[in-house]
């Protein structure tokens, strides 16, 4: 039955009230969701708090003062900066570590990132049994940080190593590599260049996304495969290539685990294989020296901040984005 004219605004009266409470009803919907939001990040937030956080801010208390870790924090002096003046002025073991890791990061991540990018290259093709290769090669990264790698790899390059039994096929005679000071941090360099299973990966999805239109306009143009290389792949893999230089430099100058197995615990032979987190280490669980091992720590994660930092800073003069936008 129509509505009359008259009953048409009693209707709208009737109606009009219940707007407000749809409303109202709708923001505590939004409450309850975001409750409920939080109550599932709890456990998230709990462990950020208590086992990052508050360590971290812990950490940087101690790096003023000259906690021993055998002593109560009760008991702790503060000594201001004092541990960072040390650092920087009275300390030659840590210029050492800072010169062994920066030469190690300098060398080792552009060849671990060109190796990638090679064998990348070589895989992103549809040759029979690719998909074994592309296992095969990815396989040392799997294993990359364990102490039993880092046990073989010591093996393998002493006196009686099975690198120098391959060298005595072609008459070379053999060195203690690792223990040889001049050799010992290079040994280290090839183990890290060795695992670039995890950036050959990645290099190998970049490759995926290239347009073949590309490619088959610059091989119409004349280029040859350097020239497509040089001006249709590295151009477009350069988000990637930034991605995993950023990644790989960070991973670089945390190099722990070899560098303890191969010197057992100390740096050596004559501190050619201190890494920057060894030495670290050693101030703080060897020599017991907390407090100072707290203030390398900040002073690293600051240096880790700055080089990203130029990273981000530099990389829109050579990062070229698909969509035109440089970043």
């Amino acid at each position: 039955m129509a509505l009359t004219t008259a009953e048409q605004p009693s209707v709208r009266a009737k109606r009009a009230p219940g707007i407000p409470a749809k409303r109202r009803g709708s923001r505590r919907g939004r409450r309850s969701e975001a409750a409920a939001g939080y109550v599932f990040l709890s456990p998230w937030l709990i462990g950020l708090m208590a086992i990052t956080a508050v360590p971290m801010l812990l950490s940087l208390y101690i790096s003023f003062t000259n906690y021993d870790i055998l002593s109560p924090l009760s008991e702790v002096e503060w000594v201001g900066l004092d541990n960072y003046k040390r650092m920087f002025t009275n300390d030659p073991s840590y210029w050492r570590s800072v010169t062994v890791t920066v030469s190690f990061a300098l060398i080792a991540v552009p060849l671990k990132l060109a190796a990638a990018l090679g064998v990348a290259l070589l895989l992103n093709r549809a040759w029979r049994g690719v998909g074994l290769f592309r296992g095969l090669f990815y396989l040392p990264s799997l294993i990359g940080g364990s102490v039993a790698l880092a046990i073989v790899w010591v093996n393998m390059f002493n006196r009686e190593g099975a690198f120098n039994g391959f060298l005595s096929f072609f008459g070379i005679e053999g060195k203690p590599w690792v223990n040889d000071p001049t050799w010992a941090l290079e040994t280290l360099m090839v183990l890290a260049i060795w695992q670039f299973g995890a950036p050959m990966v990645i290099f190998l999805a970049g490759l995926k996304q290239v347009p073949t239109e590309l490619y088959e306009a610059a091989s119409v143009d004349g280029a040859g495969r350097l020239r497509q290389f040089l001006s249709v792949t590295l151009p477009m893999l350069s988000p990637v290539i930034f991605f995993n230089l950023v990644l790989e430099t960070i991973n670089g100058f945390q190099g722990f685990t070899a560098a303890f197995v191969l010197s057992n615990g100390t740096g050596g032979p004559v501190d050619s294989t201190l890494m920057y987190t060894l030495n670290l280490y050693i101030k703080g669980f060897t020599d017991y020296e907390m407090g100072y091992a707290s203030a390398m720590a900040w002073v690293f994660l600051l240096a880790i901040g700055i080089i990203t930092a130029v990273f981000f800073s530099t990389g829109r003069f050579w990062v070229h984005y698909s969509d035109g936008d440089d970043r």
